[in-house]
């Protein structure tokens, strides 16, 4: 009998026994950037996720030179509930082939997402997305529009593998007209899909396409990304896009990482 009780007292220790550690830091951070899609599900709830970098955009047909340094912050205010600011700290643009360089800050972009199914063995994660633009870049120096626009997207992701990821968002777009006061509706399609390596290194591939000008140029890309994940916390990515339309600039490049700065929920 009292090896029975001491077997039971150990089993039950197991079955109620603390998650481990990689366990707890499954998912810390969730980066967005540099893709157009994003996941439905997001980073562990309470943390702060800060991501900063460089992109570039060359030879479209509404200018020959583009160049930000985009921030994005992003708190998980639940497991459900996501809260979202983007700006693009700087912003160059030259319009034509030796031409001024306009500089200045760029539009910023506050939002939320708002996971409605989370991911089951069966069914992908769904999520909805809300974001305004608002107009902080300068329309005399054409680095903005002055207008206000909104973006309303439908997020669905599905683990495909134990390391592979695909994400696909459709999104409404209303935005400003430029030349009138009159507003334009489109859309927006983007399918990613992601994958990492054993050794902390991973990959990001993506077809995305929009009808109007949103975060990117209206036109339709396709975008290729090296990723290294430092730990639980960090990770640097890197990549180029190129334009697949007449619109769209030919080519583009850009540089960043995504930091988990604080789990403001964690006693």
């Amino acid at each position: 009998p009292a090896q029975r009780i001491i077997s039971e007292n150990a089993a039950s220790k197991t079955s109620i026994a603390p998650p481990t550690e990689s366990e707890e830091d499954e998912d810390y951070i969730k980066p967005s950037c540099p893709t157009v899609a994003n996941s439905a599900e997001f980073q562990k709830p309470g943390v702060l996720q800060i991501e900063y970098g460089f992109d570039s955009n060359f030879r479209s047909s509404d200018f020959r030179l583009q160049q930000s340094a985009p921030l994005s912050i992003r708190f998980a205010a639940g497991s459900r509930f996501l809260l979202e600011a983007d700006i693009d700290t700087v912003l160059a643009q030259r319009q034509e082939e030796g031409g001024e360089l306009q500089t200045g800050v760029g539009d910023t972009r506050l939002g939320f997402q708002l996971v409605a199914l989370k991911e089951k063995k069966k069914r992908p994660a769904l999520a909805f997305a809300y974001a305004i633009k608002i107009p902080t870049a300068s329309d005399e120096k054409m680095l903005g529009t002055g207008r206000y626009d909104h973006r309303l997207t439908m997020l669905l992701s599905k683990k495909l593998g134990e390391n592979t990821d695909l994400d696909i968002n459709f999104a409404y777009l209303n935005v400003g007209r430029e030349d009138s006061r009159r507003r334009a509706d489109g859309g927006l399609a983007a399918f990613n899909l992601s994958h990492q390596f054993e050794n902390k290194f991973g990959f990001e591939a993506e077809l995305s396409g929009n009808s109007l000008d949103d975060v990117q140029p209206k036109g339709v890309y396709a975008l290729g990304a090296l990723t290294y994940q430092v730990n639980k916390r960090l990770r640097f990515d890197t990549g180029m896009r190129f334009g697949l339309s007449g619109e769209a600039p030919r080519a583009g490049f850009f540089a960043g990482f995504t930091v988990g700065v604080a789990n403001l929920f964690r006693k």
